[in-house]
């Protein structure tokens, strides 16, 4: 039997099978956690700096649909929500990127696969949307794209026994729906990663591995005992997070072998759909953000 909380724009859901104890009493508060980060990032073979925003909040969606439901679907399951945003200047124009990665957690999809994942970049050259549908075994792909020779696209990806899609990392490093899964996996990069590169959909073999002993981490929000979390793939490329000890176990810090590094800067928890009016700015404060600048007179 499931019992649903309707909370805003998020629908949690109740306890199921093979999630960690404790996990609705964190999760279903009614909240979201936000976690801002200062980002430097590689693009146009320079660093660029900007800041990350994560998003936790679980919902409820629709099989069918593959969207939040609001209620009234005899297809509904519970989803542990990550919206990532990016920002950062790249000379005159600046990027805007967007993933949306929706994990289930009724335990329908192995550990790092996702029942969808949604990107969205902007810049001043043009748009771009992909999406992906992910079923046991496959995922299906639509993507729409301004560049030329990656226009509309409308197909089906295999996944891989054990495959672990990249977008799902934030969640899986810290364990939020399960054990983090040691060891070797086919690995498919990030929707962003794919877009900025330019380098396709394609899993490579990766080693996830997690520290045994327990290190500190310093960052502008503070000092905390922290867990490194490194995925290493056949490529040569690193990718290592460190995780917070405590309890919800935030990522304090990640760093890429391409340059990219990123540190928490500031973090709550917040309904924050509801605080759209007038004064809901001050919030930002807590995040280390600011308003949009607007353009002087």
């Amino acid at each position: 039997m499931l019992l649903t909380l309707w909370i805003g724009c998020a629908g949690a859901n109740g306890a199921q099978a093979s999630l960690p104890p404790g996990f609705w009493d964190t999760w279903g508060d009614g909240k979201g956690e936000l976690d801002a980060y200062r980002l430097v990032t590689p693009r146009y073979g320079a660093p660029r700096t900007g800041y990350a925003l994560h998003v936790f909040v679980t919902e409820t969606f629709t099989d069918a649909q593959r969207v939040k439901s609001d209620g009234g679907h005899r297809d509904e399951f519970p989803v542990l929500k990550l919206n990532e945003l990016r920002r950062f200047q790249t000379g005159i124009y600046d990027y805007s990127l967007m993933t949306s990665t929706f994990v289930p957690l009724d335990g329908r999809l192995g550990v790092g696969q996702p029942t969808k994942v949604a990107f969205s970049a902007q810049e001043w050259c043009g748009t771009v949307f992909e999406e992906l549908l992910v079923d046991p075994g496959s995922a299906r792909r639509r993507r729409h794209s301004y560049f030329d020779g990656e226009g509309d696209v409308d197909d089906r990806i295999a996944l891989p026994s054990g495959a672990i899609l990249a977008d799902t990392l934030p969640i899986v490093v810290r364990g939020i729906v399960g054990p983090t899964p040691v060891g070797d996996h086919p690995v498919f990069p990030t929707v962003a990663a794919e877009r900025l590169g330019h380098n396709g959909l394609t899993a490579q073999n990766g080693t996830l591995t997690v520290a045994t002993s327990i290190g500190s981490t310093t960052v502008p929000a503070g000092t905390f005992p922290t867990r490194a979390v490194t995925l290493q793939t056949a490529d040569g490329g690193r990718t290592t997070w460190q995780v917070e000890e405590a309890a919800s176990h935030r990522i304090v810090a990640w760093e890429r072998s391409d340059g990219e590094h990123a540190e928490l800067v500031g973090s709550t928890r917040e309904p924050y759909w509801q605080e759209h009016d007038p004064g809901g700015e001050v919030f930002l404060e807590k995040l280390g953000l600011r308003p949009p600048t607007a353009l002087p007179e």
